[in-house]
């Protein structure tokens, strides 16, 4: 659809939901200026604030508060599709002054209640055994959403895959470059031919390296140098956690969370990122309060924006930011 097209569309739908809302009323809702955010629509009226997150829901309540806080809004009201608005309004919950978060389902418009930090399946015993083959291969065994994967400096080269015959390991850097090794059926073993995924990856996996290997999921990147020098984020020792936000491909950007304890003991979430995404701070304070442990955000020097410096100040219990220099990927040992 046409961008200017569907933006006139969105500010229609928000402003019909904000009047469902009753958050306004209707003359002040026609009065109301409407504005463009990434993947959804803005009205403000006054020193109130709307927000209709259309696209990508999930990872909406930090542009959103950002986008609220450079505008002056006191009272910020987020809208986003039911299945999403229960996780954010749990998120939303961890600040000082928590905006209100509403569930859409069609043209009905409710407060979202809090839903419980998700946690990930038990992996069956046949699945976690593969655990001693990706370690003997020199990758790391890492599980989310339930899924055993292999990872080499936070890129994954294989993930275990359950079908009608049972659990198989398969080999490549994401899906489609796993389906190009099964259909070329190499006469290699699996663990050979994990072992090679793995070298080429950390042959190619290199500071200022150019190729797409050394580009792909750089949080996870910076999370494994992080883990192996854990004293660049104030730890004595870290492993990798899940994260709660699912990523659809490797392109797809998601914080990328460890825990472990400090120097004194006690317990740490250390959620790492390169770039600079606004969603950082909601996600990570998830993360630290489900783990009852303190929070500490790690990111390369010039990616602690001000804008998300401000937003963790806002949080009802405030994160410590580190940040690792340019050279932060030559810091892995070995």
């Amino acid at each position: 659809m046409d961008p200017e097209r569907r933006s006139a569309l969105l500010q229609s739908k928000l402003r019909a939901l904000v009047v469902a809302t009753r958050a306004l009323t209707r003359p002040e809702v026609s009065a109301a200026a409407p504005g463009a955010i990434r993947g959804g629509a803005t009205l403000v009226a006054g020193a109130t604030g709307f927000v209709l997150a259309e696209d990508d829901p999930a990872r909406a309540l930090g542009p959103a508060m950002t986008w609220g806080a450079r505008g002056s809004v006191e009272e910020l009201h987020v809208l986003a599709l039911a299945e999403a608005a229960p996780d954010l309004a749990r998120r939303a919950a961890l600040f000082a002054e928590p905006p209100s978060v509403w569930a859409v389902d069609g043209t009905s418009v409710e407060m979202a209640a809090p839903r419980p930090f998700p946690t990930d399946p038990a992996l069956p015993a046949d699945v976690a055994a593969f655990s001693v083959v990706i370690e003997a291969a020199g990758a790391e065994a890492v599980v989310e959403q339930g899924v055993l994967r292999a990872e080499v400096l936070g890129l994954e080269v294989g993930r275990v895959v359950v079908g009608d015959d049972g659990p198989v390991l398969e080999v490549g850097v994401g899906k489609h470059d796993r389906w190009a090794h099964a259909e070329l059926a190499s006469p290699m073993g699996l663990l050979d031919e994990l072992r090679a995924a793995v070298d080429e990856v950390r042959t190619r996996r290199v500071a200022d390296g150019l190729h797409q290997l050394a580009r792909l999921t750089p949080e996870r990147w910076l999370r494994s140098v992080v883990m192996a020098r854990p004293e660049l984020a104030g730890a004595a020792s870290l492993a990798a956690i899940p994260s709660p936000v699912a990523r659809p491909d490797l392109r797809t950007t998601a914080p990328a969370p460890a825990m472990g304890v400090d120097a004194t003991g006690r317990p740490v979430v250390v959620v790492c990122s390169v770039g600079i995404d606004l969603d950082l701070v909601p996600a990570g304070a998830d993360m630290a309060v489900f783990h009852e442990a303190r929070l500490v955000l790690v990111v390369p020097e010039g990616d602690d924006h001000p804008l998300n410096r401000q937003l963790s100040g806002r949080l009802a219990a405030p994160a410590e930011w580190r940040t690792v220099g340019p050279d932060w990927a030559a810091l892995y040992p070995g």
